[in-house]
């Protein structure tokens, strides 16, 4: 029996097959990952939003940001000042807002959790999501479709 050496993988292909690998085995996406595309899909700062009360969603991304869903096609990076050390386990979340307004450098993002300790994290930066881009680009990169510029086979023509 012969056996051949494999012919080596690029290392930025073999770090891409794996963190894809990863990504598919556990059935979600790293937080660096995920924190990483939200930026690359959301829009320049803004001062505020609109919010009366109640959510649509979040996800944490990290200790750090989080992304909130005010309606199902409108959402927001929020990066917070610095580290939040209870968003990642919070089972909820609260908004801190003035006149139906989360603003940035004013309001608070409070996880709500088991301890009875509740740390507001204050709002650095909003952001507003491309909330369709954003989840075709996730659903992609979850069923390993992520999309590489490569040259195509019809160069010089």
């Amino acid at each position: 029996m012969t056996i051949r050496k494999a012919a080596p993988f690029p290392a930025p292909a073999l770090a891409l097959a794996l963190l894809v690998l990863a990504g598919c085995a556990t059935g979600s996406i790293p937080d660096a990952q995920k924190l990483d595309l939200h930026r690359s899909h959301a829009g320049e700062p803004v001062s505020s939003f609109n919010f009366f009360g109640r959510l649509n969603g979040w996800t944490p991304l990290g200790d750090s940001a989080l992304a909130v869903w005010t309606r199902p096609g409108e959402a927001f990076l929020l990066e917070l000042t610095g580290r939040c050390p209870d968003l990642d386990f919070a089972q909820a979340i609260s908004l801190t807002s003035t006149q139906n307004r989360v603003h940035a450098r004013f309001d608070k993002v409070i996880p709500l959790s088991s301890n009875p300790h509740r740390i507001p994290c204050h709002i650095a930066a909003i952001r507003p999501l491309d909330t369709r881009a954003l989840r075709t680009a996730e659903r992609e990169l979850r069923e390993g479709e992520v999309v590489a510029d490569q040259p195509s086979g019809d160069a010089g023509t």
